[in-house]
């Protein structure tokens, strides 16, 4: 195991539009290792043209489960996980190294993200505070959950001062269709936990959503796009509730 070497880790389905530009900006990672689910586009095709880079295939089951399959296959001690349609910017690069070239005692790091909607950037809506656990020590390092995935330690932990780019969405129904999908993802997960479809949250839940967004995150300020990334915010959370009462009554008819 290489104490103070990078591996970065990516899992894809049909990635053409992103794959290659990504490989190109992980130029700093000392491995680069790809877990696809069996892409039917040129996803594979393009990660020909970088030998350097491992590829595997998985069946993806969950985000948990393929997380864990990559991280399985790293051989260095530190992790950089990033999605297809993130980017590490300049300064965040040379932070990145910097942790890794000094002495630190930290398990991992969380990374900010700047959010690109339309290609243009979005500073409020509710998203200008994620940050996600991205760059950790590997050893016994575990995910858990079907969406919105998280590692199994939550301390001893630290934020990076620069921002990962997130280019989330290219068009409208692109990220309704994104939002909607975790929300599904998020119904199955709430049902196994023995949470039952509530009437009074199928209601209320997403209106508070949309006003939260939109005026105490300050969604306004974000124009036009504001408006639309809290409405679909909105629509996403009924769409789970809808997901859970559809599940749930399949369940029931099925004893």
């Amino acid at each position: 195991m290489n104490n103070n070497k990078l591996t970065a880790l990516i899992i894809t389905l049909n990635e053409e539009k992103n794959i290659r530009n990504l490989m190109l900006n992980l130029d700093f990672a000392d491995e680069i290792i790809v877990v696809d689910s069996f892409s039917t586009d040129n996803t594979l095709e393009i990660l020909k043209d970088f030998p350097q880079v491992k590829v595997y295939q998985h069946v993806f089951n969950n985000f948990s489960e393929q997380r864990n399959i990559a991280i399985d296959y790293a051989t260095n001690d530190w992790i950089l996980f990033i999605d297809g349609d993130e980017r590490i910017s300049n300064d965040l690069k040379q932070e990145i190294q910097g942790v890794l070239n000094s002495n630190n005692t930290k398990r991992g790091y969380y990374l900010k993200r700047k959010f690109y909607f339309f290609n243009e950037p979005v500073n409020f809506s509710g998203l200008q505070s994620d940050k996600n656990l991205r760059l950790f020590q590997k050893k016994n390092a575990k995910y858990h959950g079907i969406v919105h995935e998280k590692l199994n330690f939550n301390d001893n932990l630290g934020t990076l001062n620069n921002y990962l780019i997130h280019y989330s969405y290219a068009h409208h129904q692109h990220f309704k269709d994104k939002v909607f999908y975790y929300n599904r993802l998020k119904a199955i997960e709430k049902l196994n936990n023995g949470t039952k479809p509530n009437t009074f949250l199928a209601v209320f839940h997403p209106i508070y959503t949309f006003l939260n967004r939109y005026f105490f995150r300050l969604g306004f300020l974000d124009g036009s796009k504001g408006f639309t990334i809290c409405k679909v915010y909105a629509q996403g959370i009924k769409e789970r509730y809808n997901e859970m009462k559809k599940l749930d009554k399949s369940s029931v008819s099925k004893i």
